[in-house]
């Protein structure tokens, strides 16, 4: 849970900044790479990731612009990266000009039960983090390279001339 506002938005760019590199790499082509034909597409979960900043800020009482419907993803990768980049923006600059290190304390209903403001926050990085991971693994089967997040990935070793752990 976060008690300072400064505490998040450090680590809300950090974690951006990797969803970002996501987004970045995904194609038109694999927007629609599924694990199986009864869950979500890689485009459904980036558009899910995107839409759900406002989605659950907004149960918050915080106001910014929305993404757009979760219902309806759009079909390009760059259109997604794009509403991912202001998303993510609007989200930051709201957090920092309309709340203070105290409204992080108050509480709202959020699922069913009451989560102070700061841990819908940790939350939000949580739940971006949590369909960042499921997206990685869509994206290697749709043959896209997938960036380096918290450390080399396996493409990055081998262009070091290293041999990756298997």
């Amino acid at each position: 849970m976060f008690i300072k506002i400064a505490d998040f938005i450090a680590e809300w760019q950090h974690e951006a900044d990797a969803t970002r590199k996501v987004m970045d790499a995904l194609t038109d082509e694999a927007l629609n790479q599924a694990i199986t034909p009864d869950h979500r597409t890689l485009g459904q979960l980036a558009w899910h990731l995107t839409t759900s900043i406002h989605g659950m800020l907004s149960r918050t009482g915080l106001e910014f612009a929305p993404a757009g419907d979760e219902r309806h993803a759009p079909t390009s990768a760059a259109a997604i990266a794009d509403a991912y980049r202001n998303a993510s923006q609007a989200a930051s600059h709201a957090v920092q000009t309309r709340w203070t290190d105290a409204k992080l304390a108050e509480t709202t209903e959020m699922y069913g039960d009451m989560w102070p403001n700061g841990l819908t926050l940790r939350m939000l990085i949580q739940h971006q983090i949590h369909h960042r991971g499921q997206m990685t693994v869509l994206m290697r089967q749709a043959g896209l390279r997938v960036p380096d997040i918290y450390g080399p990935t396996r493409e990055d070793w081998l262009e070091s001339g290293m041999q990756p752990l298997i």
